[in-house]
């Protein structure tokens, strides 16, 4: 036992010594959220909108008025045809355009968008939040009730995203890298020969980025809190309970990598292929499952990422019990007993 705490010693020095593998866990971490939670978001504000009236009623310009007093929309100009307002949106003056009919109020007659639609999910909701506000306008009543995200803030949909991809970066690339840096300066042969059975050298290399990756989460959480405004609905125990499972199966995801990979550089390489594009592009971090290719779903179906993220949803927005997130925990334990399997497997014929 006392050898096993000096190479967890050991290795935990060798961390903190590196300043840049110090700077790479504790800054990339602060730094996408800030991105994520600030810079990146699908929230409507300030939408540059042509307002079109060939017969200036007081219906038409008490919609113009709603329009403008709302937060989401800025009008930028008023015209008196369609085309006018076409070619505004055309000059990149203008994001949407407002035709009103002359006969606003009748019946079968009302309002017309004209959208860029060259972000087609913007162009969505740009129109959806129109239609709305006009509704208002024309004095029907409209009451919705926004669950779980009242504001509509992005960073409710990011922060658990960002949570899946951060901890499996940093457990698994940082850990295939650390064992093949070892293997590539011929020390990890070294490590092998003494008394200390290999296994348990292993088990000391990744327990500091376990420890590490705990830091991370408690970090994340804090910051999606008190700096983004994010709400923290579920049970602390069962966010950690369920990370501590997603923890260990990126752990042994990164020696597995380690047992493939001879150089730091295809470690890193490796990871980032199998790990961060798939992780971005498939795990429902930034573009819903159901919107994708049927072949696509089938492949983000065994991306443990995916899991992680949509039970991190339930239990930190929604606030549900751990029975609405048995699926996932199940999955993820799944994945962890193959992947562990198959990396200690891989593992002891390397050293046979």
């Amino acid at each position: 036992m006392r050898q096993f705490i000096a190479f967890v010693t050991k290795e935990a020095k060798h961390i903190i010594r590196d300043k840049r593998t110090m700077l790479m866990l504790f800054g990339m971490p602060v730094v996408m959220m800030l991105i994520f939670g600030f810079a990146i978001t699908n929230d409507v504000r300030n939408v540059r909108t042509v307002i079109v009236m060939s017969n200036a009623s007081y219906a038409t310009r008490q919609a113009a008025d709603r329009l403008a007093a709302s937060e989401y929309f800025t009008i930028v100009k008023t015209v008196a045809t369609p085309a006018e307002a076409e070619q505004t949106i055309r000059n990149q003056q203008a994001d949407i355009a407002v035709v009103f009919a002359q006969d606003f109020t009748e019946p079968g007659h009302g309002v017309q968008f004209i959208v860029d639609g060259a972000d087609p999910n913007m162009a969505q909701l740009w129109s959806n939040y129109a239609r709305a506000v006009l509704m208002n306008a024309e004095g029907t009543a409209v009451n919705s009730q926004m669950l779980y995200n009242p504001q509509m803030k992005s960073a409710y949909n990011f922060v658990p995203a960002i949570m899946g991809m951060l901890l499996m970066l940093v457990c698994a690339m940082m850990t295939s890298i650390s064992i093949v840096r070892e293997k590539e300066r011929g020390t990890m042969e070294v490590l092998l020969v003494s008394p200390t059975r290999p296994l348990l050298i292993i088990v000391a290399k990744v327990v500091p980025y376990l420890v590490l990756a705990f830091l991370i989460l408690t970090a994340i959480l804090l910051m999606s809190t008190y700096v983004l405004d994010v709400p923290l609905h579920g049970s602390l125990f069962w966010i950690f309970a369920i990370s501590t499972v997603y923890i260990l199966l990126a752990l042994s995801l990164g020696l597995l990598v380690s047992n493939v990979a001879k150089t730091q550089l295809a470690a890193l390489l490796l990871s980032a292929m199998v790990l961060l594009m798939p992780i971005i592009m498939l795990s429902g971090m930034v573009f819903p499952i159901e919107s994708m290719p049927r072949i696509l779903q089938y492949v983000s179906a065994i991306i443990p990422t995916r899991y992680y993220i949509s039970a991190m949803r339930k239990l930190m927005i929604m606030d549900t019990g751990i029975g609405q997130v048995f699926r996932e925990l199940m999955i993820l334990v799944g994945m962890l007993v193959i992947l562990l399997a198959l990396s200690l497997t891989k593992f002891n014929k390397r050293l046979e």
